[in-house]
């Protein structure tokens, strides 16, 4: 399938699908003699593991060390386990960080929820 198609069923952008292959984010795509991209399922699969990826924070340089020690074959099996579980741990620590900042975020609602009614703000024990 041409790079429109593959840009369409993937929910990604041609230039972004080019920008990947260059990166090393997906492997290289096969190419017709005239040079023109052919996308097979394969490549596919490759766009929404990247799409998968990049959703879960992993950095373009982090992406493509996991597809060259996925080309490497078996003997990579734990080093890019090693690269799936340190990426865990950042959203699990992002996660946190969003906790926190909900809770606050709260507090400061409660408090001009309370103006709202009242008309006037109280920061009486409370840190603005």
């Amino acid at each position: 399938m041409t790079i429109k198609e593959a840009s369409k069923i993937c929910g990604i952008s041609p230039d972004t699908l080019r920008y990947y292959e260059k990166m090393k984010v997906i492997p290289a795509v096969e190419r017709s003699k005239s040079g023109i991209r052919n996308y097979k399922e394969e490549d596919l699969g490759w766009i929404k593991n990247a799409k998968c990826m990049r959703k879960a924070g992993f950095s373009i340089e982090a992406i493509a060390k996991y597809v060259e020690l996925f080309m490497e074959g078996d003997e990579t099996i734990s080093d890019r386990l090693e690269l799936l579980k340190e990426q865990r741990e950042i959203l699990y620590r992002k996660r946190e960080e969003i906790e926190e900042t909900l809770v606050l975020l709260g507090h400061k609602i409660n408090i001009y929820e309370n103006a709202a009614k009242t008309g006037m703000l109280d920061f009486t024990g409370k840190d603005e």
